[in-house]
């Protein structure tokens, strides 16, 4: 992971607390203000010195997060409450995301023509679906919107439509569109 010249690099010190169950990092709203997007940001950089490429998610109150599951957390030498320290920097090329196994099931059922688009659009796009869909606890209203999904990619759709980018969508984690204040 070596710098580029044109990404600016920002170092920060933040502190993980829990939500839940889960471990999250909400970036310094300083940190957030740097980055390109109020959006979703691909970064890479380091936490406490150990390397790290993640996709930050926004806070819905123009800042962003991530989550630090176990394996970061022990690679990394964090626990909940500690400062860390991070250096992060947006990438311009985007990791594949992870597609939930209902969408993968309809992806491979569909036309070879949405197939064909789903390769086709970038990795920021496919981002994009997976937040939507996966942004219900509802098991009717994801059903739903891996079939609005399929239909649009069907008309060309290259990205879903009609939601605030830069709310936080993560069921578990949200409410009202914000993250949730940590326990």
């Amino acid at each position: 992971m070596s710098p580029r010249a044109e990404v600016p690099t920002i170092r920060f010190d933040a502190t993980p607390s829990a939500i839940g169950e889960r471990t999250v990092l909400r970036l310094p709203g300083e940190a957030s203000k740097k980055l390109p997007s109020r959006g979703q940001v691909a970064v890479q950089g380091t936490i406490n010195g150990h390397e790290l490429q993640t996709v930050l998610e926004p806070d819905g109150a123009f800042g962003h997060w991530m989550t630090v599951d176990r394996d970061l957390q022990q690679a990394a030498h964090l626990r909940v409450g500690d400062t860390v320290a991070l250096r992060i920097e947006a990438r311009k090329d985007w990791p594949e995301p992870n597609i939930p196994e209902d969408l993968e099931v309809a992806l491979i059922a569909a036309p070879q023509k949405i197939r064909d688009l789903w390769r086709a659009i970038t990795p920021m796009a496919r981002w994009e679906w997976v937040r939507w869909i996966e942004a219900t606890r509802n098991p009717d209203t994801r059903n739903r919107r891996i079939d609005v999904s399929i239909s649009k990619m069907e008309s060309g759709s290259r990205r879903p439509c009609c939601f605030n980018l830069a709310s936080c969508t993560d069921p578990e984690l949200s409410k009202g569109g914000k993250l949730i204040e940590q326990a």
